[in-house]
């Protein structure tokens, strides 16, 4: 087991490994609430409840996708790298194709196993390995460091230290709400712990922060242990029932829907993968090692998802997480995913997991993404101008995938007019048509 995961040559063990995966799975928890809630459209009034996904369904779907996932990135690619259906894909799913196309969530699910058929062909093939080598280091680097200021800002927000403001977007919340003072004690106990180099900084800054939590009654105390587990008898095996009418199954709509599918899991994935990786020190002379078999898990977990029914399954850059608290093979990923699978008979434990314990986790996991700009040449305006557009629009914009676009429709614009078109990869003139065309069609 050792040797498979290469445990001395990463300089881990098994201890690291478990709380590392144990970190990932509680900073990914709370997916196990949020997409079943998403995906039956909770909170929409005047909606038919027989039109509507199943929750205790999508919930156990949830787990197992996530499970399975994980698993499957950990035994084929041995990265430290956890996977669950997507945010925003799930709400992607939700709000524009079942509520806003209305597309029945069966069509829907097959439109998002088609897509994971796709990709696994495209893995097999090659391609998408391709392509992601294809990009230059300064660009990964970009890309890394713009998902660490994307999850930060998604912890500020579920924290609610940063607030929507009508006036400016954006603004600070009131610090004297009990869950965002606590979410501040997590930031500042996690920072402490960091600062003294403790390599479970991340993970005990969450058990102190929920112990706390219970402790002046901002987090329940769970009520039980073990529930029994929902039946997923009611979305399972509902994405192959659209198969019988082809004709509403590759229509225009839905062939819209099949490509932004792909497209925003394409690049989500990539960039978690290339973030995730630098994080934990995989990267090797620009080149992510085995990432033809990251991506084909990768692939693997959307299909499975898709069948299991639930939207899109991805990589999670909470996975950073765990890596920060010392995951560096594929042995944490399993430990996530077969904590994944445990979850559906012990849910009423996560009610202990709130936005304001993991909250902290991914605002420091995002500091330490975005030491990777120290790796850009700012001073080559050919590549500061796409690698800031790369960092900044991903939070501005709330997509890692448009994120992505706007620094790679630039790269290629910056060097040409610099002379240097002749060191730009085909494929990234390929991509530079791709995302103008996804900027005029999807977006």
């Amino acid at each position: 087991m050792k040797k498979y995961f290469q445990f001395q040559e990463l300089g881990t063990n098994y201890r690291r490994e478990i709380i590392g995966g144990l970190t990932t799975f509680l900073a990914m928890a709370y997916i196990l609430v949020v997409n079943p809630s998403i995906l039956t459209l909770q909170g929409i009034e005047g909606y038919p409840d027989e039109l509507r996904m199943n929750y205790g369904a999508v919930f156990v779907a949830t787990a197992l996708a996530a499970g399975i996932g994980s698993i499957l990135m950990g035994i084929i690619a041995r990265y430290p790298i956890s996977l669950a259906p997507g945010m925003g894909l799930n709400a992607f799913f939700a709000f524009t194709v079942v509520l806003g196309f209305g597309i029945p969530w069966q069509t829907a699910l097959t439109g998002v196993l088609i897509s994971g058929i796709i990709f696994v062909i495209l893995s097999l093939s090659g391609i998408r390995e391709k392509i992601i080598n294809a990009i230059p280091a300064e660009l990964k680097f970009a890309v890394g460091a713009g998902i660490g200021l994307f999850i930060t800002f998604v912890g500020f927000q579920n924290s609610r230290i940063i607030v929507k403001n009508d006036a400016t977007l954006v603004g600070l919340g009131d610090l004297t709400s009990g869950n965002t003072l606590l979410a501040v004690f997590g930031i500042v106990i996690t920072v402490i712990l960091m600062a003294r180099g403790i390599k479970s900084a991340v993970f005990l800054g969450m058990i102190i922060t929920a112990i706390a939590g219970m402790i002046f009654g901002l987090v329940p105390f769970p009520e039980k242990i073990v529930g029994a587990a929902p039946s997923i008898a009611p979305t399972f095996g509902a994405a192959f029932e659209a198969f019988g009418n082809l004709p509403d199954l590759f229509s225009g709509q839905m062939l819209i829907v099949i490509l932004t599918f792909l497209f925003v899991a394409f690049f989500d994935t990539a960039g978690t993968l290339v973030a995730v990786a630098q994080q934990a020190g995989l990267m090797k002379d620009n080149v992510l090692p085995r990432v033809g078999k990251g991506l084909l898990a990768d692939s693997l977990a959307i299909v499975s998802g898709a069948v299991l029914g639930t939207s899109t399954t991805t990589s999670y850059v909470e996975s950073t997480s765990g890596v920060a608290a010392g995951a560096r093979s594929g042995f944490a990923a399993i430990v996530t995913g077969l904590l994944f699978i445990l979850a559906i008979f012990f849910f009423p434990l996560l009610s202990v997991v709130t936005s304001a314990v993991t909250a902290p986790a991914l605002i420091v996991v995002g500091v330490l993404m975005a030491t990777g700009l120290k790796h850009i040449d700012w001073s080559r305006f050919e590549i500061a101008v796409p690698a800031f557009f790369t960092v900044i629009m991903m939070p501005l914009t709330y997509s890692i995938a448009t994120g992505i676009a706007c620094g790679f429709v630039f790269y290629p614009i910056t060097m040409i007019m610099t002379g240097k078109a002749k060191q730009v990869h085909p494929i990234m003139y390929g991509l530079f048509v791709i995302f103008i065309a996804y900027f005029i069609f999807l977006v």
